[in-house]
């Protein structure tokens, strides 16, 4: 009997061993499999979204990293175009989509004022992992060449002494043109009219025919009219000059201290994104920065490199939103 029992016992020992053999490579493969997933990250070709048509500021701060993040990713990086509601489709695209680092959206100054619109499939501030900034644009506060005033000292006395005379156009209400106005007029306490046009280029074409007298605009949109004497430039918007226009002052330098308003361009993924994929993905489009093609064709564009690891990005739109909810608040504009 005690024979048969200790063989009984042996035999369950044994079984139990080779089952915890099996548990643990178990484990150990599960482990394997999922560090391997990880570390063979990019393992097919990564998609760069972006929200605007192709030729815009947007598309072309994607397609200046892409190529050379193809080369240090070992992947091809594409830039795929999703226009539509102000990006916003784009972006819960990215938003929804597998968090494994192979699908980024290319967010621009939009998203930084969330408050513009009555609902939004995300939050900004939640349902992301920021990667990096590539880029802060400058916009140029131009005028009508008939308009009488040289500088922005002289556009604000000239406003103040004229209260809703002057027409400001704007690419759209709620454009990051619009703001930016809404910005100056806030901050230098003025009263001008807002007239809203469906884009950058019809707002452009109707401030050079004298239908509107000045507004904000980028510099890709207006370098050209600017230097053909069809508008005068008093200043850019961004906290340093364009390389584009090194004789035109900042708005602050010119005569409101404190004003900025850049039309940042940055690289996003799904907030549960693996921090190691979001680490990486970071450190090659700071690198990709680096090259002076990639600089010199953003500088062209009027948008200025300014690369920022994950949190410099993250920090920067925590002062984004609430700057941006102030403005939308005080100038009464509706959700859209």
């Amino acid at each position: 009997m005690f024979t048969h029992l200790n063989s009984v016992f042996r035999t369950s020992v044994a079984g139990a061993a080779c089952t915890a053999c099996i548990f643990v490579a178990g484990l150990s493969g599960v482990f394997v499999t999922t560090t391997h997933a990880q570390s063979a990250f990019p393992s097919r070709t990564v998609r760069i979204i972006s929200g605007f048509a192709p030729g815009g500021a947007t598309d072309v701060a994607a397609r200046a990293v892409s190529q050379r993040m193809t080369e240090s990713l070992g992947q091809p990086v594409v830039v795929e175009n999703r226009p539509g509601a102000a990006g916003i489709i784009a972006a819960e695209l990215v938003a929804r989509s597998t968090p494994d680092g192979h699908m980024m959206y290319l967010a621009n100054a939009t998203l930084g004022a969330p408050t513009l619109f009555a609902k939004l499939p995300f939050d900004i501030t939640k349902d992301f992992g920021f990667v990096s900034l590539i880029g802060m644009g400058a916009s140029a506060l131009v005028l009508h060449p008939s308009v009488p005033a040289k500088n922005v000292k002289e556009l604000i006395a000239l406003a103040r002494a004229h209260p809703g005379k002057l027409n400001y156009a704007s690419g759209g209400t709620g454009n990051i043109t619009h703001l930016q106005m809404e910005l100056f007029v806030s901050m230098a306490k003025l009263s001008m009219v807002h007239v809203p046009y469906k884009g950058g280029a019809p707002s452009t074409i109707a401030t050079v025919s004298g239908e509107a007298q000045l507004m904000f605009s980028s510099l890709a949109t207006t370098l050209s009219p600017i230097e053909q004497g069809r508008l005068r430039a008093l200043a850019v918007s961004t906290p340093k000059r364009s390389a584009v226009l090194p004789q035109v002052p900042t708005v602050s330098e010119a005569g409101l201290p404190g004003y900025e308003a850049s039309s940042w361009y940055g690289l996003i993924v799904p907030a549960a994104t693996p921090p190691a994929i979001l680490a990486r993905l970071s450190n090659d489009t700071i690198k990709a920065l680096e090259f002076t093609e990639v600089k010199e064709r953003l500088v062209s564009q009027g948008i200025v490199p300014a690369a920022g690891g994950t949190d410099e990005f993250r920090k920067y739109m925590a002062a984004e939103i609430p700057k941006w909810t102030k403005v939308i608040r005080d100038a009464k504009i509706p959700p859209q």
